[in-house]
Order: C-alpha cells, then sequence, then structure tokens
C-alpha cells in the first residue's frame, strides 16, 4: 500500500491554485472540470515523489467547521519539510508569505508556521 493523495481543504480553488504553485512552488498536476468544483491537485516540482495535493473544496458544512477550528486553535492542516528552514523562510517571505510562528528549535527539528491565504495554517520544518 502506498499514498497516492492527501487532502486540504480550500476557501476557493483558484486563490489555493495560485498560492500552492506560485509562491510555494508546487507543480500543477489535475485542473479538471468535475461539474462545479475542480479536480485540482498539486504536486512537488522536480521530484519524483508521486504524492499529490487535493485542493479540495470546503464547501461542506463538516469540511468548513474542520478547517476554520484548527486554523482558530492554531493547528496545521499539514507539514512540508525542507532542507534549510532559515533560508525558506526568507524565500517565502519574499514572495509575500505570512508566517504566524516564526522559525524556532524545538528537539531535534526547526520549525515555522505560514497562513496559505486560503483557510490553513502549514507547518514548515527541517529535520
Amino acid at each position: 500500500m502506498k499514498i497516492v493523495a492527501m487532502s486540504i481543504f480550500v476557501e476557493d480553488q483558484e486563490r489555493a491554485q495560485q498560492f500552492y504553485t506560485e509562491k510555494l512552488g508546487f507543480e500543477l498536476k489535475h485542473n479538471i472540470d468535475m461539474g462545479g468544483p475542480m479536480w485540482l491537485t498539486v504536486k512537488e516540482s522536480n521530484s519524483t515523489n508521486p504524492v499529490e495535493i487535493v485542493l479540495e473544496p470546503n464547501d461542506n458544512p463538516i469540511a468548513k467547521d474542520y478547517q476554520t477550528r484548527l486554523f482558530n486553535e492554531g493547528i496545521p492542516a499539514t507539514m512540508f519539510a525542507t532542507d534549510n528552514l532559515d533560508e525558506e523562510v526568507k524565500d517565502l517571505r519574499a514572495k509575500g508569505v505570512g508566517f504566524t510562528k516564526e522559525p524556532q528549535t524545538m528537539g531535534e527539528i526547526k520549525l515555522a508556521i505560514f497562513d496559505d491565504t486560503c483557510g490553513n495554517l502549514i507547518q514548515l520544518v527541517e529535520q
């Protein structure tokens, strides 16, 4: 068994596509009209990792509640890794990404948290 995709609920798929591709540097994999919401996925650029992130609309009340509660409690929806947290944070800030938790060391990892502008907090870690 292997991971094929994971979902992140978003408030606006178009804004999410722009943020995840232009700001974070992910590559658009699918943007398929499903007769309403799009089947919208991104993946790591220049990578053999086949896992896709589904940028899924939060139009279901349960999804919206889950997303809102995580955000309001300061809990990241997911975590991305980087080899150099300080450089990544600097690059993301230059692209206008806002951070809710400044880089800090916790045990063996360094972490920071940013707002994806689509209703989610994302944790960025260097291990």
